[in-house]
């Protein structure tokens, strides 16, 4: 394994949240702004196959999630609000603002996604554009739940079982849930680089990640839901571009209808399948460039 960093040249940056607690960033390139978040179970290490060429037209912005790599991970309540899509996209804004990045595009996968949708809900003033990976919106995703998306996304089962058994679980053997959830997707581990892997182990095995990634899976089965169901009723769509890719060798792809979907709860919608399974960003990342670049230039004068 290669000491070479990951993201040679950019900065790091340590940036409060509106709750009093902080989100871990890294910094580079130059141009419009665009904000990459990550998924579970890993960190802002996915983008560093694709970030070169962005950081070519892009002033881009990796953050952790709250409960995620080396951002806070504060204690959980009750009702999960501390992890509500909600309040991480709140900490998106403000890493974005203290940036002075008032209006931005976003590049998410997965549980990132799923923050950028409701940032894009609560602050569209905000986001220019979206580009969503691997994801059908959350409440579209839990209400047509059958027994093949169960059985292939277990871990959202397991995950919102009630504290402490899960943290506990994953606790016992980091590496092990690494390997475990990520290497038996369609690709297992080959497409991963084994300093990104290194970096996903090291950061789930900090004290209190454990807790963040469950709270995030709980407050996305109950808070979030309610926040998605008072959006569909009453009417409110995206009215920003978004831009919906999938791998066509994955569990959204076989479970349901991405592209429709998000035309469900956005205005400006296009998609397409990838050649790849969930981890698009390091599976395919010459097919992410050439269908979200062209997108992301178009808001470019």
């Amino acid at each position: 394994m290669t000491d070479a960093p990951l993201f040679p040249g950019f900065a790091v940056q340590r940036i409060a949240t509106p709750d009093g607690h902080h989100i871990h960033a890294l910094l580079g390139g130059s141009g419009p702004p665009l904000l990459l978040l990550h998924g579970h179970p890993q960190t802002s290490a996915i983008w560093h196959k694709v970030a070169p060429a962005l950081a070519q037209r892009f002033t881009l912005v990796l953050a952790d999630l709250r409960g995620y790599g080396d951002s806070a991970k504060p204690a959980g309540s009750a009702d999960h609000a501390q992890y509500s899509k909600r309040t991480m996209a709140a900490d998106m804004l403000a890493v974005m603002q203290h940036l002075g990045h008032a209006r931005f595009a976003v590049l998410a996968h997965d549980r990132g996604a799923r923050v950028a949708h409701r940032l894009a809900a609560d602050h569209p003033q905000a986001v220019l554009r979206l580009v969503l990976l691997d994801v059908a919106p959350t409440l579209a995703m839990y209400e047509q739940t059958s027994d093949v998306f169960a059985r292939a996304y277990w871990h959202w089962f397991f995950l919102i079982q009630p504290a402490p058994l899960p943290e506990r679980l994953i606790e016992a053997d980091p590496a092990a849930y690494i390997r475990d959830v990520m290497g038996r997707r369609s690709a297992g581990l080959a497409p991963f680089d084994a300093r990104a892997l290194a970096e996903y182990t090291r950061c789930l095995a900090l004290p209190g990640t454990a807790r963040g990634i469950c709270e995030d899976y709980r407050a996305a089965a109950s808070m979030d839901l309610d926040h998605d169901r008072t959006d569909r009723e009453a009417g409110r769509q995206l009215a920003m571009p978004l831009l919906a890719l999938w791998g066509e060798q994955g569990v959204v792809h076989r479970c349901f209808d991405p592209l429709a979907e998000w035309q469900r709860v956005a205005r400006n919608v296009r998609g397409q399948a990838l050649p790849c399974g969930h981890y698009i960003a390091e599976e395919a990342p010459d097919a992410l460039l050439g269908a979200a670049m062209p997108f992301l230039l178009e808001a470019i004068p």
